[in-house]
């Protein structure tokens, strides 16, 4: 649809948890293909080698590719042991190789409010290992680090702390999540977009409810257009209309995204679809 000028891909564990079902909602929006995170077969970052050999054979024979891997690499208290992490991320390293990724998606620890600068060493220490354990030529594997509600990196001072502290890791620009920290997305966006690898296309209205891609005050279209001008040519639509099955199991609890009664659908493959068309249409102001 955009040519060799746009890459768009998706969570399509949002249309479906099957990897059938993310198929077919990739293949009926025109989809590049995925940031695979679910699947029938668990979370990404556990799936078995066999498991992963296979879905790449199925997405590759429908011409779609993964982007990225949607892991939840970070995703745990920084009091939380730290070896089983490393662990984990060897194993999605793994992981990401046999299904063509070149980017793995991580977080910066869950840290209680106010404690933040007195963790901050920690932090970056353990951010550093893991690129360090990730920095294999041969793959070309990047760590994109993402904007997330509760972790170090929550705002953009710290997100760029991060960028600038860890060497080969990247950024995710997630402004739904900026918002939803009551953060101003063109202020995080001047600081951080030459730090920026990709976006998250995800939007929310002043009191966290999320909604449709320029409906909501994360500037998406302002973002996308600047994004785009700089040359920046991959995003990842995250719906998150409907509360899917999968949801609570990726946010903390008292970090529970909310969702706009408005912008509300039948079942999963409606409100991925509206997502889809909403970046879409976003597009097709910057393409006029």
């Amino acid at each position: 649809m955009y040519g060799n000028r746009i890459k768009i891909y998706a969570f399509a564990d949002e249309a479906g948890s099957e990897i059938s079902a993310q198929i077919s909602a990739m293949k009926r929006n025109g989809l590049c293909g995925v940031e695979l995170r679910g699947t029938e077969f668990g979370n990404v970052s556990d799936l078995s080698p066999e498991r992963a050999r296979g879905i790449s054979s199925r997405l590759k024979a429908e011409g779609l590719e993964v982007w990225s891997v949607g892991s939840p690499l970070g995703k745990i208290g920084i009091n939380d042991p730290f070896g089983p992490e490393l662990e984990k991320l060897k194993r999605t390293l793994e992981t990401a190789e046999i299904l063509g990724a070149k980017n793995i998606r991580i977080f910066s620890f869950y840290i209680q409010k106010g404690e933040e600068e007195a963790r901050r060493a920690e932090v970056i220490d353990r951010l550093c290992e893991m690129a360090r354990i990730a920095d294999t030529p041969a793959t070309g594997i990047r760590l994109c680090h993402e904007n997330e509600k509760g972790i170090y990196g929550d705002n953009a001072e710290r997100c760029r702390d991060i960028l600038d502290s860890v060497p080969n890791i990247v950024g995710v620009f997630d402004p739904a999540n900026f918002v939803q920290c009551g953060a101003d997305t063109l202020a995080a966006w001047k600081l951080l977009k030459d730090k920026i690898a990709y976006l998250h296309i995800k939007d929310a209205l002043a009191d966290g409810r999320v909604v449709p891609a320029g409906k909501g005050i994360g500037n998406l279209i302002t973002i996308v257009g600047e994004y785009i001008a700089a040359g920046g040519r991959a995003m990842t639509i995250e719906p998150h209309l409907t509360v899917f099955g999968g949801l609570s199991a990726l946010e903390r609890e008292g970090e529970r995204s909310k969702v706009g009664e408005v912008y509300t659908y039948p079942d999963s493959n409606s409100a991925f679809d509206a997502a889809c068309n909403a970046l879409k249409e976003i597009l097709s102001g910057i393409e006029a």
